[in-house]
């Protein structure tokens, strides 16, 4: 098919033939058979379907926002003729892209060629269908043909290694302190006369047997610290400080402050619960799938203005007792956290992070229920000095 310039060039050239013939400038007549042969020539060029293989890989396929990422493409000649003047296109986000002109390829040969892919939004990111596109050299004409299917790249929130914060309670010698003290989590530790009341289920028959005496297993409770993240996904509860910052960046902040603290739980394999604004966040529990697959969930958080902290914090006092609650938000009204206090009971430990805009003048602080610890972070560099204050205090 012709390109504007081609079309433009045919256009051009018809006049000058009307005009050269029909008032009999001859310069006209030529000028305008020398453009129509042009667009001729490059149509020509350009109407062989090239033998050609071509496949297009993303590399690699989840990477933390702002990091780097591309697309590689690689081609192989299958006919027997050098192939010029190919170009790959593709659509990056459902954007057009033309990112790379490939060198001429000899027949059998195969030639490669890279591009970057943008990384600044998380989320996924659509990438192709990509076509090869012949033009001719004076970009007349263009034929292009799509190879290989649409690929993804995932971009992850960026996170901070950070510690667990130590468990508030005190696990006792003859097992769980809590109903949600799992029987996975208990290890023999002695053997006991058996007294009323003791779950026959521990008896130890052989030991009875060899003493005459009912015997039961002591038991160790060795449950893991378990950590309950919640995430405000309300938009109203970011606000940016134009023109440095928008609220949306303010609110990807709070994104990776989440995951940096999800993502240390989830690493050492701890019992972990998630919330957003719209509920649990669906398999964040799965231990077995540790801290990759949550952050590919956290990859997909979006803001809504339909849910706020009250929500969540409806569900938690409904919920089990737990360890740790983590509250990640941007509040800047006390009234936006009245519920929380609700909840503190149910924890032994509560941490508050409140996310501000990194331009202007702080917040200013909120009063918080009693047992609730207040952070105030910009970005990620504040947030792992803060923990680990608050992890040694």
């Amino acid at each position: 098919m012709l390109s504007t310039g081609g079309r433009g060039m045919l256009a051009v050239g018809a006049v000058l033939c009307g005009v050269g013939w029909g008032l009999g400038y001859g310069e006209a007549r030529v000028l305008g058979v020398a453009a129509l042969a042009a667009v001729t020539l490059a149509l020509a060029w350009t109407a062989p379907r090239p033998s050609v293989r071509a496949r297009r890989t993303v590399v690699p396929t989840k990477v933390a926002r702002g990091d780097a990422a591309h697309a590689v493409v690689v081609l192989v000649n299958t006919g027997t003729r050098p192939l010029r003047g190919l170009r790959a296109e593709d659509h990056v986000a459902g954007e057009p892209v033309y990112p790379a002109t490939l060198p001429a390829v000899p027949p059998g040969a195969e030639v490669g060629a890279r591009y970057p892919l943008p990384t600044h939004v998380r989320g996924r990111v659509s990438v192709g269908p990509m076509s090869l596109v012949r033009g001719d050299p004076l970009g007349l004409s263009r034929r292009a043909r799509e190879h290989g299917a649409v690929e993804t790249l995932l971009v992850r929130p960026r996170t901070v290694p950070l510690p667990v914060l130590p468990a508030g309670r005190t696990h006792h010698l003859e097992g769980p302190t809590s109903d949600t003290a799992e029987d996975g989590t208990l290890t023999f530790h002695s053997l006991r006369e058996y007294t009323l009341g003791d779950d026959l289920r521990r008896v130890h028959w052989r030991s009875t047997a060899r003493t005459g005496v009912m015997m039961v297993r002591r038991m160790i409770d060795v449950s893991l610290p378990a950590t309950t993240v919640v995430l405000d996904t309300r938009v109203g509860s970011y606000a940016g400080r134009p023109p440095w910052s928008t609220s949306a960046e303010t609110f990807e902040v709070a994104v990776e402050v989440a995951a940096s603290v999800a993502a240390a739980v989830a690493g050492k394999n701890f019992p972990l619960h998630v919330f957003t604004g719209a509920g649990p966040l669906t398999g964040a529990r799965d231990r077995q799938a540790g801290s990759g697959r949550l952050l590919d969930l956290f990859a997909l958080v979006e803001a809504d203005a339909a849910h706020s902290l009250r929500d969540t914090f409806e569900i938690l006092e409904r919920g089990r007792d737990s360890d740790t609650l983590v509250v990640v938000t941007g509040v800047e009204s006390a009234a936006e956290l009245e519920a929380l206090g609700r909840v503190t009971r149910r924890f032994d430990r509560v941490v508050v992070i409140r996310v501000a805009a990194p331009a202007g003048p702080p917040p200013a602080a909120l009063p918080l229920p009693a047992r609730v610890t207040g952070l105030l972070v910009t970005d990620l560099e504040e947030l792992a000095r803060a923990w680990h204050r608050e992890a040694v205090r």
